[in-house]
């Protein structure tokens, strides 16, 4: 065969993996051990995405070329296709410093892509699958890069990441959204049961949002080490109330003690949170490349962290809140009677929650109207009202919060209160 005919049919055989200007320069890591029977978070770094934009991100069983291949095609093999990231886990973002751009991606599996990947390698397929991030350029050419999870179990060879957190008073009267403690009063002891996959050090520390600070972002509340580097040091800071640092063994899971009691303040009248902060920690199995440096991603989290909430008052209040929750009586807890609100500050709404409600009821209205009603579920007893809420300054405003069951039969529900927004 003639040499160019030769060259020709050469190149026309050839797969073109990457075609753009804007090629992505690689992933890291490009593998991971994952857990095999239940969910797994690993920070991973997508390298050089500039003029990349993702648009989402699927796990399969087996891909069309090798791992860590910047690809314009879906490589996905039909017929193993796994599931989709679910938009509540996904917390990729932007990164990047000293004028690199990356995208920082905290990838969770969840425990229906584990099963389905755990029964496939019964079936006879491999023990490993992908996770396939998709990115689209301005010009709409797609690329797609993949990761190699290896099945392995939840010890220490898969990275150290927090698979489930529950802060709460050690109380007689059992956890409760809002815990009511009268002024001077001594809380009783706070505890966290965390649930975890790998091993290694877990540093903290427990803080406090006192009434009047300002209130924590959804960012706030992320665990630190699944934050992009440069974001990190923005975390909003608050009252530290006792430091956290142990070691976890592959088990699974711990108790975290809380701060000393004598440490969490009830002098000031008002709601207060208790917030959980995990530092990153060395973790060799979850260690990622930026393009300018190791980042490191022990104890992240694809979730937010809980808060756990109490609410400080009078004696009598106290002892009046505490009376309707055992009768069945809906307490309402801010804003207070009579209350007038700055326009500046958050509006939000919190009562005390009673046993048996399915659903909460909030209404807003004023002499003549009703100007808001929103459907609240159990174990979260606050809202936060919308911006345009605040049109009604000036003006007498009531609410109220009804307790329902599941026929919307009403099973408890407080009286109006009177509150105000200042001009």
């Amino acid at each position: 065969m003639h040499l160019r005919k030769l060259i020709r049919l050469t190149l026309a055989l050839t797969p073109v993996w990457s075609v753009t200007a804007h090629a992505l320069t690689g992933v890291h890591p490009t593998g991971v051990n994952v857990r095999s029977t239940g969910p797994t978070s690993v920070f991973i770094t997508f390298q050089g995405t500039a003029g990349q934009k993702s648009t989402d991100a699927f796990w399969c069983g087996d891909i069309t070329v090798p791992a860590n291949t910047v690809t314009t095609f879906n490589p996905c093999v039909p017929g193993t296709f796994f599931g989709r990231l679910p938009p509540r886990h996904n917390l990729a973002q932007p990164s990047g410093t000293g004028g690199a751009t990356n995208l920082t991606d905290i990838m969770t599996i969840p425990s229906s892509v584990a099963r389905r990947a755990y029964q496939a390698a019964q079936a006879g397929a491999k023990s490993s699958f992908f996770y396939v991030r998709r990115f689209v350029d301005d010009a709409g050419a797609q690329q797609f890069v993949a990761v190699t999870c290896r099945m392995a179990g939840g010890g220490a060879r898969v990275p150290l990441a927090l698979m489930n957190v529950d802060s709460y008073f050690k109380a007689p009267e059992g956890n409760r959204p809002v815990y009511l403690l009268s002024e001077q009063e001594q809380s009783p002891e706070i505890e966290a049961r965390i649930f975890y996959n790998g091993s290694g050090r877990l540093k903290g520390r427990w803080e406090v949002v006192m009434p009047g600070d300002p209130e924590p972002s959804p960012e706030d509340l992320l665990s630190e080490a699944s934050l992009p580097v440069e974001k990190r040091t923005l975390q909003r800071r608050y009252t530290v109330l006792d430091r956290i640092d142990i070691f976890l063994p592959p088990t699974g899971q711990a108790y975290i003690p809380g701060p000393p009691v004598d440490r969490i303040p009830t002098t000031a009248k008002g709601p207060y949170k208790i917030l959980l902060r995990i530092e990153p920690t060395r973790d060799k199995e979850g260690d990622s490349k930026t393009t300018t440096g190791v980042v490191r991603s022990g104890g992240l989290a694809g979730f937010s962290l809980p808060v756990l909430r109490y609410y400080v008052g009078s004696p009598e209040e106290v002892t009046q809140a505490r009376q309707k929750i055992v009768t069945g009586t809906l307490p309402l807890l801010l804003p207070q009677a009579g209350r007038k609100i700055r326009s500046e500050v958050p509006l939000d709404f919190s009562w005390g929650d009673i046993p048996g409600a399915e659903i909460y009821r909030l209404e807003i209205r004023t002499d003549g109207e009703t100007l808001l009603t929103a459907l609240v579920k159990p174990g979260v007893s606050t809202y936060s009202a919308p911006p345009w809420l605040r049109e009604q300054a000036g003006q007498k405003l009531f609410w109220r919060v009804q307790a329902l069951e599941k026929n919307n039969t009403v099973l408890g529900q407080s009286q109006w209160r009177e509150f105000a927004i200042e001009e």
